[in-house]
């Protein structure tokens, strides 16, 4: 077995209200005692329906809203770093950002090896257009500006950005989600190369069930109203019936 990447501990996600929100009352648990380990060298697809935690467990993972109990651990040898070079986070929220180009987006992914200055070597300048290259564009779209992209464009130049932080563990909330056919296959498909030849960690919140069937070498699955996280190849899931426990219903026998 690989090492370890990340490991979580009777982990509780949720909301809970800022000083100064709006929002009143108690924290929101959205899941709770969730124990279960990522290696390095595989792509995991998380799995559930909508609301059920998914992208909360992302944010939890990457520190940007804090655990509500348990704990998440870092645990990679490549990671005893900071955050910014243990961990790359893809969102699906759209981002508009003006008068900035597909280079200097990419080029944020660089960020955390820069001088303090933010120079670029060439060394950098090599990574980002490989990392442009690796999701599908070539050279000169570095010079267009973002906003000028479809829905679809951008996400893979998010991706892109990704990449180009090379860090050992990636978190994509629904990478493929504006993506058209060919192009869900091809990063996901990325995603996996990295994750076997370079030794990444991979976790992906999809509902891409068939590509993630398909693709990934474990399942997170999620259920709704709390009721936890199952980790397991799709083999051993589909033998425990346990995508119709999550799901409520026969995803693989939709008519029956």
């Amino acid at each position: 077995m690989s090492n370890v990447s990340i490991s979580t501990n009777k982990l509780a996600i949720g909301y809970r209200p800022t000083s100064g929100s709006s929002v009143k009352g108690r924290e929101v648990v959205v899941q709770s005692d969730l124990s279960f380990s990522l290696y390095e060298g595989e792509m995991v697809c998380m799995l559930g329906p909508n609301g059920c935690g998914k992208s909360t467990l992302l944010r939890t993972l990457a520190g940007l809203q804090p655990p509500l109990g348990g704990e998440s651990k870092v645990e990679s040898r490549k990671s005893k770093v900071e955050s910014q070079k243990a961990i790359a986070l893809v969102l699906t929220e759209r981002l508009s950002l003006e008068n900035t180009t597909v280079h200097d987006v990419v080029a944020m992914g660089r960020y955390p090896y820069t001088s303090f200055l933010g120079g670029l070597t060439d060394e950098d300048e090599a990574i980002i257009a490989q990392s442009l290259q690796q999701v599908g564009f070539d050279q000169p779209v570095g010079r267009s500006f973002f906003n000028a992209h479809s829905d679809g464009e951008k996400q893979r130049i998010l991706i892109a950005k990704a990449l180009a932080q090379q860090t050992p563990i990636i978190l994509l909330d629904e990478p493929t989600a504006h993506l058209d056919l060919p192009h869900r296959i091809l990063v996901l498909r990325l995603l996996r190369q990295l994750a076997h030849e370079q030794g990444k960690t991979i976790l992906i919140s999809t509902h891409e069930l068939d590509l993630a069937l398909a693709l990934s070498d474990r399942i997170l699955l999620m259920s709704p109203k709390a009721q936890g996280v199952q980790l397991d190849t799709a083999e051993n899931l589909k033998k425990a019936d346990a995508f119709t426990s999550a799901f409520g219903m026969d995803i693989f026998n939709p008519l029956g």
